[in-house]
């Protein structure tokens, strides 16, 4: 079984980098889910999929996978450009702007 470890990406809402810091390894599905004809939801009698393992380091992923005789992938993680400079609402109405905040 080809178990995957990456780094988790932040949440499109939010805009700090909690819960990326660790590693992650998630079991794949093994059976394709099935439509439920009469409530319509997918269903699966596939239960590893739904484990998600959490650690510290990359490392920790890979020596757990090693030691329980799982193939792994590891997914580097893609990094923020070293340009980007926060700002804040103030400098919408800063003096030195290049060009007039208007609406």
């Amino acid at each position: 079984m080809l178990v995957r470890i990456y780094q988790p990406s932040r949440n499109a809402m939010q805009s700090g980098t909690a819960r990326t810091k660790g590693w992650i390894l998630e079991f794949p599905p093994a059976d394709a889910r099935e439509l439920d004809p009469l409530m319509g939801w997918t269903s699966s009698q596939d239960t590893q999929s739904q484990v998600r393992l959490r650690f510290d380091s990359r490392k920790q992923a890979e020596d757990y996978a090693k030691e329980h005789g799982l193939d792994f992938v590891v997914q580097e993680p893609h990094r923020r450009s070293a340009n980007v400079r926060p700002r804040g609402y103030g400098e919408n109405f800063a003096t030195d702007r290049r060009t007039p905040w208007t609406h």
